[in-house]
């Protein structure tokens, strides 16, 4: 069954939250991933969005806190809403799947469902209540 977790949006400072939030509930990041790390042809990054945070994972207990900073070619995040996402780990492609095609029906997507450039098998929505949504299956190596 998939799994929870909490996601947040910052305006290019989610490295210095971050290192804020380890001081407090303690432990590692198990994820650090620059903009700069999935730069390509197809996803070029520009220099000033290059170091970034495009993901950053730090547990807490057995749930873990996700977040990114949003590139200014995307805007700004409204720091009162719109800020935060609910996360799910699928255990599958077919249960990530399942959950994307569920919960983003009538509402707007925003990253369809397919492999990413970072890996894993991705979708990122706002269902139809308003509700942000990332779905994500990352096959373990």
């Amino acid at each position: 069954m998939a799994f929870i977790n909490p996601h947040i949006n910052f305006n290019g400072n989610a490295e210095e939250a971050f290192n804020f939030y380890k001081s407090v509930f303690g432990g590692e990041f198990t994820s650090i991933i620059r903009f700069k790390d999935i730069s390509s042809p197809e996803f070029p990054v520009a220099e000033k969005e290059a170091n970034k945070i495009m993901h950053i994972a730090l547990p807490i207990g057995k749930n873990i806190l996700m977040a990114n900073d949003v590139p200014e070619s995307m805007g700004s995040v409204n720091e009162n809403e719109n800020r935060s996402k609910i996360s799910i780990s699928a255990e599958s492609r077919e249960e990530a799947d399942k959950l994307f095609y569920g919960l983003s029906a009538s509402g707007n997507i925003e990253m369809p469902i397919g492999d990413s450039p970072w890996g894993s098998y991705f979708a990122m929505f706002r269902d139809k209540y308003g509700i942000e949504w990332m779905v994500d299956f990352a096959p373990k190596k």
